[in-house]
Formats: structure tokens, sequence, C-alpha cells
């Protein structure tokens, strides 16, 4: 089980919400991580050249952080190829689901889109089923 970090988790989400204000009040866009790494990679910046140093310091941030602070939980990464795969499935995912995370449970439920509310109540769903299923059906196996 993992310990409770009210601190953490909230610091957290406060940083994800400026984050996502930040980017409405100044660029008039949704905070939707799977439109601008699909925008970024089609060097589709437009007026969007903001796009890859996001990208950058989403993926940097915990990559340094990592290297100065251990992991309070006390587990290590996983290997390149099981997350290449899980990052591919994730990325089919978000295109066949038209969004991810950010953007449908972020900024689609502050905005009360029904769209976003069923969409982030199916990933919460799936996240459940195989939380469970890794922890309690396959718990040996793996």
């Amino acid at each position: 089980m993992t310990e409770f970090t009210p601190m953490p988790s909230v610091s957290g989400g406060i940083l994800i919400g400026l984050s996502a204000a930040a980017v409405f009040i100044f660029f008039g866009r949704i905070l939707g991580i799977s439109g601008i790494v699909a925008r970024t990679l089609n060097f589709d910046f437009g007026q969007g050249s903001w796009r890859p140093f996001f990208l950058i310091g989403l993926v940097g941030s915990p990559v340094v952080l990592s290297m100065v602070l251990p992991s309070p939980h006390g587990f290590e990464p996983m290997g390149l190829i099981p997350m290449l795969i899980g990052g591919f499935l994730v990325g089919y995912g978000t295109r066949v689901g038209s969004g991810c995370t950010s953007g449908h449970g972020i900024c689609g439920i502050s905005r009360l889109s029904k769209r976003s509310i069923v969409a982030t109540c199916s990933f919460m769903a799936a996240a459940v089923i195989t939380v469970f299923v890794v922890r309690h059906v396959l718990e040996g196996a793996l």
C-alpha cells in the first residue's frame, strides 16, 4: 500500500491547475497533453512555439528530480521497453478517445463538458479495473 501524502498531492494538484489556467489565459488553449505532443511531433507550432518547451519541462522535471531525490516510495522506474509500450498504448488510446486525462479530466470537467465527464469516468473505471487485476488477480505472475 502507498503512504498518505496530502501535501505533495495537493501541491501537485495546485500546480497542474495553475498550468491549465495559465495556458488558457495566456494562449486561449485547453491544456491537453496529447494535443500538445501531436502538434509538436507534426512541427505544427503556429502560435504554439511554447509547446516543445512545455514538453521538455514535463519530461525533464521528474528526470532531474529523480537524480536529486530518491523515490519516497522506494520503487525503481520500469525499463525502457515497458515504458515505450505503455506510451504507445496511451498515445493510441488518446487518439481513439479524442483526448487525454489532462484535456478531459482537468479542463473539460471544469467547463462542465458532458463528453469530458463521460471520458474521465471511463478513464477512471479502466484505471480501477487495471489496478485490481494487477494487484489481486496477477499478483504473483508479474
